[in-house]
C-alpha cells in the first residue's frame, strides 16, 4: 500500500513538474524578451585608418556603432566582467551568491551598498526598462532567466557592449569610447577601460567630460576591486591610477562632411562604413580649401578629390567649401555634380590624335581665325599666335587648333572613347557630339576628371574613383601607353604662373601634368593635374551656376591645385614612369614637319625636338578649306635664276626647284626671312604669271612703317579707317594677334589706336588671303 502511495506521490510530482515546464515554456513563448532587431540605424564613417570622419544619429537621436565582442579591447571585458559580474561564465543569468549578499549587506547596513544584478539582468533591464520595486527586480530577473536560455553568453555580452547607456544620446562601448576618448574601443588603455566598466551605473552623473573628478574616483572604485580580485597586476593598476581622466567635450567628427554622407546613403543599415580617406591629408586641404575659399567672391564654394593612381583610391574629398553654409549651397556635392569642363577635355584629344597618327608632338598647328562650317572659335584672351607646335598649343590651351583637330579625329569617336573609359559627357538635350565639346560645350563630373588624368601617369588606364578598401578596380584604355606618355609630358612642361620655363626649373618640386579649363561667362574654374602617384582634381564656382566675372581656371583654381601638390606628402610624390619603347625622339622640320635628316637644309625653316609614337611621322596637318604646306615645284632659268612659267619657250629647258610653302594662314605671323624662303624667284621677261602665289589682298587706311601721333590739342588717340581691296568675304582685322573687328568685302573698319609702340596689323579673308603691315604709334 505504501509502494502504491510513493507511486502517486511521484507521479503527480512528475505530472506538476511537467505541468510547470509546460508553463514556462507557453510564457516563454506568449512573452518574449525584447530583442532588438537592428543597431537602429546609427552609423559611423571611418577612415582608412579607422579614425571617423562623421557620424549619424540613429532613431530617436542615438548615437551607437554596433562592434562584434572580437572588436573590443579584451581590457574593458576584463574590467566589466571583473567589476560587474565574476561568476557570469558560470551562473543562469541570476546569481543567488549576489543575491544573498547584497540583501545581507542591505540589513546589516540600514540601506543599500552593492546590487546583485547580474550583466544578463542589466540586459534585461537595458531591453525593457522597469521600476525598482521588489515586483520589478523579479520581472527583471524572469527576463534574465529567459535570455539566458535563448542566447549564448557571448550573444548577452554583446548586448550590453552595443547598448548599455554611458550618457546622453550614446549607447554602447564603441561609441562611448570614440566620443569621450577619441580612438575605438580595440585601443583602450587599462585606465580607460576601467572608466568605461563604470559609467553604465551612473551615466548621467559620472559622464567625463562633465564630471571628470566624480568619473575617475568610480574608475578608481572599479581599479581597487579588480585589485582585490587579482584580475590585473598591481603594477598595472597603479600605473592606472596615475592616468588622470582626459575626456573631450562631445562632438560629432566632421571630415569628409559629403563623401560621408554619399558612403552612408550607399550602405544604409551598415552601422560601420569604412572609407579609403587619408585622415590627416583630408584634414589639411579642408583648412587649404577653406582659407582659399575666403579670398574668393561671395558665395564661391571649391571642390577637390585627391586620388592614389595606383589603387584609385580616393585619399581627400572636399564636395564643398563651407559644409552646411546656406549661402554658398555647401550641401550640394560638387565633385559629383555635372558641370562644364572648359579646355580640360583638351589633353585626351590630342592622345587621340596621336593615336591616330595625325600629329607628333611638334607638328605644326595654325592659331589663326577659322570657320569651321559656321563655327568660328577664338581664344580666351581673344588673341591668335598662328603657326604653333601641338605641345604649345595643348600648353596655352589654344582653341582654334584643339577645335581643328577634334575635326580631324571626329566629335562621335572623341565622346565614345571617353565614355568608354569612364569620362561620359553630358550633352544638351537633343544634341549630338559637336566640335564645341572641347571648349566646354558639354558638362563632365569632377570625379570622372580626374579618374581621366590618372590615366596620364598609369599607362593610358583610367578606372573609377573608389571610396572603399579592398574593392577590386576595373580598369579600361583611354589612351595607348605611348600617347598618354606624350601628353604627360607635354602638360609637365607647361610653365607654372609667374615661371618663364617648365617641368625643367622646378625639378625640386612634384612632376605634375597639369591642366586648367574655364566654362562660358566664368561659371566654372578648373584645374586638374597627375603627379606620379597621385592626381589631384580643383574646381571653384557657385553651385547655382550663377557667373563668377574675372575668375577662371589659371587664377582661381591653379594656384589652389599647385599649393595642394606641393604640400603632398613625400609618399604621394612618386617618380616619373620610364619612356616607353613605343616612343622615341626625333628632330623634325617646320613648315613640311618630316624628319630633318630626310629634310633639304633649304626646306627646313625651323627644327623641332619631337616625340614621335609607334615611329609615326606625319606630316604638317591641312588647315580647314585650304591646300597645306607643300613642295611647291617650279622651272628656274639656270643663267637668271628667274622663274620659267609654262607658257615660256625656254620652261622645259630650265632647272627644277621645289619650294617649301606654309599654309596661307600661317603666313601672317612668318619673320620676314620665312617669308623669303618660301617666295618664288620673279619670272623671267616673256613669261606670263598663272600661279597664284601670291597673297593679293591689300590694307588701305595706313602704309608700312606709318609713324602715328595723338591728334592735338586734346592728344586723343590716333583713328584709321581702314578698308580691305581685294576680296568680296568676310575680312577678320587682327592688332598684335587680338582679333579687332570683322568687315564685308570693302566694307570700312574704324579702328581707334589705344596703345603706344609698334603694331602689326592683319587683315585675314575667309579663302585665306591676307595683307599685313606694320607702323608706329607715338605715346
Amino acid at each position: 500500500m505504501k509502494r502504491i502511495t510513493h507511486r502517486r506521490v511521484a507521479v503527480r510530482m512528475l505530472l506538476a513538474s511537467a505541468i510547470t515546464l509546460l508553463l514556462i515554456v507557453v510564457l516563454d513563448l506568449s512573452f518574449p524578451p525584447p530583442l532588438p532587431e537592428s543597431s537602429g540605424g546609427a552609423t559611423l564613417v571611418v577612415a582608412r585608418d579607422g579614425r571617423p570622419l562623421r557620424a549619424f544619429a540613429g532613431a530617436g537621436g542615438v548615437w551607437r556603432h554596433p562592434v562584434q565582442i572580437e572588436q573590443v579591447s579584451p581590457r574593458y571585458i576584463e574590467a566589466l566582467i571583473g567589476y560587474e559580474d565574476r561568476r557570469f561564465r558560470w551562473h543562469p543569468g541570476v546569481d543567488p551568491i549576489a543575491l544573498l549578499r547584497a540583501a545581507a549587506q542591505a540589513l546589516w547596513n540600514g540601506r543599500v551598498i552593492s546590487g546583485g544584478s547580474t550583466l544578463t539582468m542589466q540586459v534585461a533591464r537595458i531591453l525593457e526598462p522597469h521600476s525598482r520595486t521588489p515586483l520589478g527586480k523579479v520581472r527583471q530577473a524572469l527576463r534574465a532567466l529567459q535570455l539566458e536560455r535563448r542566447l549564448s553568453k557571448d550573444e548577452i555580452l554583446a548586448l550590453y557592449l552595443n547598448y548599455a547607456p554611458f550618457g546622453g544620446p550614446i549607447e554602447g562601448v564603441e561609441a562611448a569610447s570614440r566620443a569621450y576618448l577619441g580612438k575605438p574601443s580595440d585601443q583602450l588603455s587599462h585606465a580607460e577601460a576601467a572608466l568605461l566598466a563604470v559609467l553604465p551605473q551612473a551615466p548621467s552623473r559620472l559622464r567625463p567630460d562633465r564630471h571628470a573628478q566624480r568619473a575617475q574616483a568610480a574608475r578608481d572604485k572599479v581599479l581597487a576591486r579588480l585589485a582585490d580580485h587579482g584580475v590585473w597586476p598591481a603594477s598595472v593598476i597603479d600605473e592606472a591610477r596615475d592616468e588622470p581622466v582626459l575626456a573631450r567635450q562631445l562632438a560629432s567628427p566632421m571630415l569628409a562632411p559629403l563623401l560621408a554622407e554619399r558612403l552612408r546613403n550607399e550602405q544604409r543599415g551598415t552601422g560601420l562604413v569604412q572609407s579609403t580617406i587619408d585622415a590627416d591629408l583630408q584634414a589639411q586641404i579642408e583648412t587649404r580649401v577653406e582659407a582659399w575659399a575666403q579670398r574668393m567672391p561671395p558665395r564661391t564654394s571649391i571642390a577637390v578629390l585627391v586620388v592614389e593612381n595606383a589603387s584609385m583610391q580616393a585619399l581627400a574629398y572636399v564636395g564643398s567649401a563651407r559644409f552646411g553654409d546656406a549661402e554658398s549651397n555647401g550641401h550640394v556635392d560638387m565633385v559629383r555634380a555635372f558641370r562644364s569642363p572648359g579646355s580640360t577635355l583638351k589633353p585626351f584629344l590630342y592622345g587621340l590624335a596621336l593615336e591616330q597618327g595625325l600629329v607628333h608632338s611638334e607638328s605644326l598647328l595654325i592659331d589663326a581665325p577659322q570657320d569651321f562650317d559656321g563655327y568660328r572659335p577664338g581664344n580666351f584672351d581673344q588673341r591668335f599666335r598662328g603657326p604653333v607646335s601641338v605641345s604649345e598649343a595643348l600648353q596655352a590651351s589654344l582653341n582654334v587648333p584643339a577645335v581643328a583637330l577634334l575635326q580631324a579625329t571626329g566629335p562621335e569617336r572623341f565622346a565614345a572613347r571617353l565614355a568608354h573609359a569612364g569620362l561620359p559627357l553630358r550633352l544638351p538635350r537633343g544634341a549630338r557630339p559637336n566640335l564645341t565639346m572641347v571648349l566646354g560645350g558639354t558638362e563632365a563630373r569632377l570625379e570622372d576628371l580626374v579618374s581621366a588624368f590618372a590615366a596620364l601617369q598609369r599607362g593610358g588606364l583610367a578606372a573609377s574613383v573608389e571610396f572603399h578598401p579592398g574593392k577590386p578596380i576595373e580598369e579600361r584604355r583611354l589612351l595607348s601607353e605611348g600617347a598618354a606618355w606624350i601628353v604627360r609630358e607635354m602638360l609637365a612642361n607647361a610653365p607654372r604662373p609667374g615661371e618663364a620655363g617648365g617641368r625643367f626649373e622646378r625639378d625640386s618640386r612634384v612632376t605634375l601634368a597639369f591642366k586648367t579649363g574655364t566654362s562660358y561667362g566664368f561659371r566654372d574654374a578648373w584645374a586638374v593635374g597627375a603627379a606620379p602617384a597621385a592626381t589631384i582634381g580643383v574646381w571653384v564656382g557657385r553651385p547655382d551656376g550663377t557667373p563668377l566675372p574675372g575668375q577662371y581656371g589659371a587664377i582661381s583654381a591653379l594656384p589652389l591645385l599647385l599649393a595642394l601638390v606641393d604640400g603632398l606628402p613625400t609618399a604621394l610624390r612618386g617618380t616619373p614612369s620610364a619612356r616607353p619603347a613605343t616612343v622615341e625622339a626625333r628632330e623634325i622640320c617646320w613648315p613640311l614637319g618630316l624628319a630633318a635628316d630626310e629634310t633639304a637644309p633649304e626646306h627646313c625653316h625651323r627644327r623641332l625636338e619631337a616625340w614621335l609614337l609607334d615611329r609615326t611621322l606625319p606630316p604638317t596637318l591641312q588647315p580647314a578649306g585650304e591646300i597645306g604646306p607643300s613642295l611647291l615645284a617650279i622651272r628656274v632659268d639656270p643663267a637668271s635664276g628667274l622663274r620659267l612659267s609654262p607658257g615660256c619657250r625656254e620652261e622645259a629647258a630650265g632647272d627644277l626647284r621645289q619650294i617649301a610653302r606654309w599654309p596661307v594662314l600661317a603666313q601672317p605671323w612668318l619673320a620676314p626671312q620665312e617669308r623669303r624662303a618660301m617666295q618664288p624667284p620673279a619670272l623671267a621677261p616673256g613669261c606670263d604669271e598663272n600661279l597664284e602665289l601670291l597673297a593679293s589682298l591689300r590694307i588701305e587706311g595706313v602704309d608700312e612703317g606709318s609713324v602715328l601721333a595723338p591728334a592735338p590739342p586734346r592728344r586723343e588717340p590716333p583713328r584709321l579707317r581702314l578698308r580691305a581691296n581685294g576680296t568680296a568675304l568676310r575680312v577678320q582685322w587682327l592688332m598684335n594677334g587680338q582679333l579687332v573687328g570683322e568687315t564685308q568685302g570693302a566694307a570700312r573698319l574704324d579702328l581707334q589706336l589705344d596703345a603706344a609702340g609698334d603694331q602689326r596689323l592683319v587683315a585675314l579673308d575667309s579663302a585665306g588671303r591676307h595683307a599685313t603691315v606694320g607702323f608706329r604709334v607715338l605715346p
